[in-house]
């Protein structure tokens, strides 16, 4: 969760939803079986919604927002709960030729996609559509976004069984349409021709814009930005109480703790950690046809990142979409996972704009090469466009979701120091001596202390990203690491305070556990950027004193830099450096870290 300035006028809500089922359940959106009827199932449709995806990519303004308040979807979770479940019944019955949900543009794309992805036709009469308003057009009845819709292609002579199940449910159903050879999407309202096109003409091979894209004006000041007019901090110990409560840094429990983040009882890790981690049991998966989950199964845990640090990808859009993956990546590492997979939510401004279709071109190249570089490639994602105001546009917010794969429970692994006596250790370089600006470009140092939201932000070099990710995977998978933590936004003392207070034992009670770390051998760089540089590529684990020369004879032989920084214990963090020391009691740091946008809500 970040908050920023520019999000004032277009507040960004990215939800990212993970499903789970056996490879053979898998169900295609695709229109197969000349012949076979399809069906609308779900609630009617109305009004509401209409043209939502359009509206969500149009400029926003007080006029705007009385003319398309009925652009907005009106959802109903219960409604959705049904949904689903009748739908994963009728899954489980084999009858399911092909399924796709009524997301943007609602009936249009969900029956021209179906079709195309089929190398088939399709020919629906929207007078058999369940209507819930009179005298919808047929472009309201194709273009609404009413919620909780799916469109679905059944296998010839086993109509009953839709119908059965939907009815048990208690949801409507209709015949509207069937499968035909033509290729094309024929769209007929009380059997008047509305519409005849073919069908990959909108799905597949619509035009691609090739828009005008021009390096935003602004950069060449970014670039321009120097230190030598930033003193160095004389007050490291407020700089970091001051991060700790900045909210875009400071604990999220205020949101989290708002929803039940432990339903199924499958939740491993709860939020408060680098990721998420999650059990997937037998119990988990959709029922086969039998009524049964099928043959016992080894269960599995996952873990899910979602990150996106916007004023990086503002400064430099290319560099900020390589970090965004990274970061995701190395919190993934963090836990003891390998990335299996990605989705996005690219967040723009006015893509007309060559400026800001720059960022975007140049934020999405970024994206790429860091998910080829993790081997995580893009499964499915969104698009925002036009998110501006009078004010300005957004920052661009390429946001990136990455789930992975723990082979071995004993694997897990969370940030929080674990016992007094443990070592600590940095994995990669402490700071980045070719970068002009010692990883405070950027930052959350020079944006909440200097009020400065500009600079190169941190190089990120991706194979020695991949080789520290690997390398902790290692380390945690010979039993050498008893925490690990990824080093970003505050840089080393914020990564260092979260090690010590984040652990949550039960409902706001806290373990804390403090340190005392020695940089005394690199007294010869500036204070701030040392302790608040965000440096890429760098991880703080601790180690058992026994398993130190081992850990870091592993990290050499797989190309890691391995810095031991200092000592678990005690009830301070204390941070010695040759000049300017850091010294704060923990029940300070985390009152201030734990209830800052709580305080702010009040």
């Amino acid at each position: 969760i970040y908050f920023d300035k520019s999000y004032e006028g277009n507040p960004l809500v990215n939800v990212f939803c993970l499903g789970v089922l056996r490879h053979e359940q898998i169900a295609r959106g695709a229109a197969h079986g000349i012949g076979n009827p399809v069906f609308y199932v779900g609630p009617a449709t109305g009004r509401d919604g209409l043209a939502g995806a359009a509206f969500a990519s149009q400029d926003l303004t007080e006029e705007s927002a009385e003319q398309q308040r009925g652009a907005v979807q009106v959802g109903d979770p219960f409604m959705e709960k049904l949904v689903m479940e009748a739908c994963l019944e009728l899954l489980a019955t084999g009858a399911v030729a092909g399924i796709q949900d009524m997301g943007a543009a609602g009936l249009t794309c969900s029956t021209c996609e179906t079709a195309a992805r089929a190398g088939t036709g399709i020919e629906i009469d929207l007078s058999k559509v369940p209507q819930r308003a009179p005298n919808m057009t047929p472009y309201e009845i194709m273009l609404s976004e009413s919620q909780e819709r799916m469109l679905i292609i059944v296998k010839k002579g086993r109509e009953a069984e839709v119908q059965t199940i939907f009815d048990k449910w208690d949801l409507p159903w209709a015949e509207v349409g069937f499968v035909t050879d033509t290729g094309q999407m024929v769209v007929k309202n009380h059997g008047e021709l509305i519409v005849d096109i073919p069908a990959k003409k909108l799905a597949d091979e619509a035009p691609i814009y090739h828009r005008e894209s021009r390096e935003p004006a602004y950069l060449e000041a970014v670039r321009r930005f120097t230190l030598q007019s930033i003193a160095d901090t004389t007050a490291p110990a407020h700089d970091l109480k001051n991060l700790l409560g900045w909210p875009s840094i400071a604990s999220k429990n205020w949101v989290y703790r708002q929803y039940d983040h432990m339903v199924r009882n499958g939740s491993v890790v709860c939020p408060g950690s680098d990721a998420a981690i999650v059990c997937i049991k037998e119990d988990s998966l959709p029922v086969l046809p039998d009524g049964s989950f099928g043959p016992k199964f080894k269960e599995k845990f996952i873990a899910l990142a979602v990150d996106c640090n916007a004023v990086y990808v503002y400064l430099d859009p290319y560099e900020g979409g390589k970090i965004a993956v990274a970061e995701c990546a190395r919190n993934l590492a963090c836990s003891g996972a390998v990335p299996l997979g990605t989705t996005d939510n690219l967040n723009f401004g006015n893509p007309h704009n060559p400026e800001i279709f720059y960022q975007l071109r140049k934020s999405v190249e970024g994206l790429a090469e860091g998910c080829r570089a993790f081997n995580a490639p893009v499964t499915g994602g969104n698009v925002s466009l036009y998110n501006q105001n009078p004010n300005g546009p957004i920052d661009p917010t390429p946001t990136v979701a990455m789930v992975g794969l723990i082979d071995d429970p004993a694997h897990i692994t969370t940030q929080w120091f674990k016992e007094e006596g443990d070592i600590i250790v940095l994995l990669g370089e402490v700071i980045d001596d070719k970068d002009a600006l010692l990883g405070l470009g950027g930052s959350a140092y020079l944006q909440r202390v200097h009020g400065l939201k500009t600079g190169t932000p941190p190089r990120l070099n991706l194979v020695t990203e991949k080789q520290l990710h690997d390398g902790v995977r290692a380390l945690i998978a010979a039993g050498l690491v008893k925490s690990a933590h990824d080093c970003s936004d505050g840089g080393l003392a914020v990564a260092l305070a979260e090690c010590c207070i984040s652990q949550q034992i039960a409902r706001e009670t806290p373990r804390l556990i403090g340190a005392t770390i020695d940089l005394t051998a690199l007294q010869s760089l500036r204070l701030d950027a040392l302790l608040f540089g965000e440096t890429q590529g760098r991880i703080i684990i601790s180690v058992h004193p026994t398993n130190l020369a081992a850990a870091q004879a592993e990290a050499l032989r797989l190309g890691v830099a391995f810095r031991e920084l200092g000592t678990v214990g005690g009830d301070q963090l204390t941070i010695r450096s040759g000049g300017s020391n850091l010294s704060a009691r923990l029940t300070e740091l985390h009152d201030i870290w734990w209830n800052a946008i709580g305080r702010a809500m009040q």
